[in-house]
């Protein structure tokens, strides 16, 4: 954790809220409480944060919604939800929303702080050697990793994180098989299942991102990972 990460919290039970700040700022870091989604979406335009934790039931504006706003402004900043519910669909929603990870109450405040320091780490952007290309010509794509632009003639998608970091393996793998353990493991940081689900999340957006030019898929290679075919 670099020095004074600065959190927003987003929890609308007063006391747990409260607990959690109190608890994060002790371990060092610099923690805003907002007790309603709506109040956090104001804090979070208003100041600069490192971290995002959101409660998913909230008054005013739930978490997933507060999170796809966010995430309209911002498509870095690592966000943990809390959630009372398990169900696998809730959690894919978290994920779709632009949730890097989620945990469920009841929680300690121990396996809060590992779950915050694993995020921050893992949601670096993965080291790069200065030797490699770090531009790819992907079809009729042009893809500037630095940048996290995918180009196609006039038109420009600005890339969140993950899907930079993921296209950046793909290509480096071109024609070839990027493992998914492997794939898993260098983004989130874990090959578990609910990350294997999100990674799934994050290749269909890419292939959204490439289905103008046919000649250029993505594939799924059974039992090992996907493949970037550029014919």
């Amino acid at each position: 954790m670099k020095k004074n990460t600065r959190v927003l919290l987003c929890e609308d039970d007063p006391n747990l809220g409260t607990l959690l700040s109190e608890y994060l700022n002790a371990k060092g870091f610099e923690t805003d409480l907002a007790t309603d989604g709506a109040e956090g979406l104001k804090m979070f335009r208003r100041n600069t944060y490192d971290f995002l934790v959101l409660d998913v039931m909230m008054p005013v504006k739930d978490g997933f919604t507060l999170a796809r706003e966010i995430r309209q402004e911002d498509k870095h900043t690592p966000i943990l939800f809390l959630t009372a519910r398990s169900m696998k669909e809730d959690t894919l929603e978290g994920f779709d929303a632009g949730g890097d990870d989620y945990l469920t109450k009841p929680f300690s405040m121990e396996e809060l702080l590992v779950r915050m320091n694993a995020i921050l780490r893992r949601t670096a952007v993965l080291p790069v050697d200065p030797g490699e290309a770090q531009e790819f010509r992907i079809g009729k794509y042009s893809f500037d990793y630095n940048k996290q632009k995918l180009l196609l003639d006039d038109e420009e998608a600005k890339l969140t994180t993950k899907e930079n970091e993921l296209l950046y393996l793909l290509c480096k793998n071109k024609n070839g098989v990027m493992e998914r353990s492997m794939a898993l493991k260098a983004i989130w940081g874990d090959d578990n299942y609910f990350n294997g689900r999100s990674m799934d999340v994050y290749i269909a957006k890419l292939r959204k991102h490439l289905r103008k030019d046919p000649s250029v898929e993505i594939i799924n290679v059974h039992g090992r990972g996907f493949k970037l075919l550029d014919t």
